[in-house]
């Protein structure tokens, strides 16, 4: 959701529908694995899960310490940024940023499994989940993308984007502290 907001602010919400198609790939592919078998692998293997969490946790303090970092300058030109984001690179960062979200994994090991009755054929009940899981995550991440563009036009306004990047990266600090803790 951050990424569609971040994005609908750079780009505008037309180009940021790459990202989002690679990211719904990315979320049905997550589901499928976490239906077909790696709840039962990581339900066996915590250490596998502890370190995934870890993992996402070094991630975000990263992406938060960067930001705290970061000038404050917000570009909102999507002509300059029309040539240099390809919709291959859009569709790849959405692609990627799904697979490797370790709370999007935590979250459909936990939340379909117990969707899924043993007595049914799994097929017609997996393409259910998917398809309300994809089309509730499209209508979010367009609500973001375009709250991103309109809250862009207030940003460049007051110049308040150096703000808005230190209270986000705070925010991301204490989610990764909070990973980790958890």
């Amino acid at each position: 959701m951050t990424l569609a907001m971040s994005l609908g602010i750079t780009i505008g919400v037309r180009k940021t529908f790459w990202m989002m198609y690679g990211e719904l790939l990315g979320v049905a592919t997550v589901a499928v694995a976490s239906v077909l078998g790696i709840a039962t692998l990581m339900t066996a293997l915590p250490q596998l899960f502890q370190g995934f969490k870890i993992m996402g946790a070094l991630y975000l303090l990263y992406v938060g310490i960067n930001m705290w970092r970061a000038k404050g300058k917000l570009s909102t030109d999507p002509n300059q940024h029309q040539q240099s984001i390809k919709r291959r690179s859009l569709f790849q960062q959405g692609f990627l940023t799904a697979i490797a979200n370790p709370k999007g994994w935590a979250f459909m090991i936990s939340l379909l499994p117990p969707f899924i009755n043993q007595t049914l054929p799994l097929t017609p009940q997996l393409s259910i989940l998917v398809i309300v899981i994809l089309i509730s995550e499209f209508i979010c991440m367009t609500l973001y993308a375009t709250g991103g563009k309109s809250i862009a036009k207030v940003l460049t306004k007051r110049n308040n984007v150096q703000l808005l990047n230190k209270i986000s990266g705070s925010l991301m600090v204490l989610v990764a502290i909070w990973l980790v803790a958890s």
